[in-house]
């Protein structure tokens, strides 16, 4: 009886330890952005909440390290960067959605503390905080490229993605497109660095085209012109796998 007991409690540590190796040598998708890829609003949501529903994730992990209200700044200013930098291994992958809170001007004020330099370009400004305390700030391209150099040091495979559209509509009753600014950019930076581009801001908004204003109103955005509900965000979250399979990604595999 003593053997007998003592075989099963060696074959149960056998297969814990398994399973554990199983689940240390799975793939991890990392996803850093604002509140549109993650939400704690119980009526908003962001996609990176649902990306998880449409993968096999008893093959690969989604681990979502989004913040709402950051910006590429104020992401590595809070040390949320570095927190996910720490966590790669070979083999991860790195999901990079940022836009909506880069747009103003960079300034130590209430309104600029999360703005960013518009473009691509490797310049900076130096911002004093008072108290012997300076910040660089850099633009937006140079974030995204900075986020992506270091991803590939670790051997991560890093895919930039256009923000999800606003609804914000144009004379003409189409969704106002990210491809003249901070799209644009990411994709010029993507082209740069040789990794993919996944342009989640066109595929979701040729969806909401078909759809009118009115009903994309009515189907998704509950309250301001950003921030999707769980529909809004659900359908986000397809456009991401429908991005996958336009970019021909690895992860392609992990679609249910």
């Amino acid at each position: 009886m003593k053997h007998t007991i003592k075989w099963i409690g060696m074959a149960l540590t056998a297969f814990l330890l398994i399973s554990f190796a199983k689940q240390q040598n799975k793939p991890t998708i990392y996803l850093i952005g604002d509140s549109t890829v993650k939400n704690s609003n119980k009526e908003y949501w962001g996609w990176g909440t649902l990306l998880p529903e449409l993968l096999d994730t008893t093959r690969v992990r989604v681990d979502n390290h989004a913040m709402a209200g950051r910006s590429t700044r104020t992401f590595v200013k809070e040390g949320r960067w570095a927190k996910v930098d720490s966590l790669f291994k070979p083999g991860d992958f790195l999901l990079i959605q940022f836009g909506h809170n880069e747009g103003s001007k960079p300034d130590t004020s209430r309104q600029g503390y999360r703005g960013v330099l518009r473009g691509i370009g490797q310049d900076s400004i130096v911002l004093d905080w008072g108290n012997g305390k300076k910040e660089t700030v850099r633009t937006y391209g140079e974030n995204l490229r900075r986020f992506v150099i270091e991803a590939k040091k670790k051997r991560v495979t890093p895919i930039l993605l256009s923000m999800i559209p606003r609804n914000q509509w144009d004379d003409q009753g189409k969704v106002k497109r990210a491809d003249k600014d901070f799209g644009l950019w990411a994709k010029q930076i993507a082209e740069e660095q040789g990794v993919a581009f996944l342009d989640l801001n066109s595929i979701t908004a040729d969806k909401y085209d078909r759809l009118g204003p009115e009903a994309v109103k009515s189907s998704y955005f509950p309250g301001d012109h950003t921030h999707t509900n769980k529909d809004g965000a659900r359908e986000n979250a397809l456009s991401v796998v429908e991005g996958f399979r336009r970019i021909k990604s690895q992860l392609i595999q992990y679609i249910k």
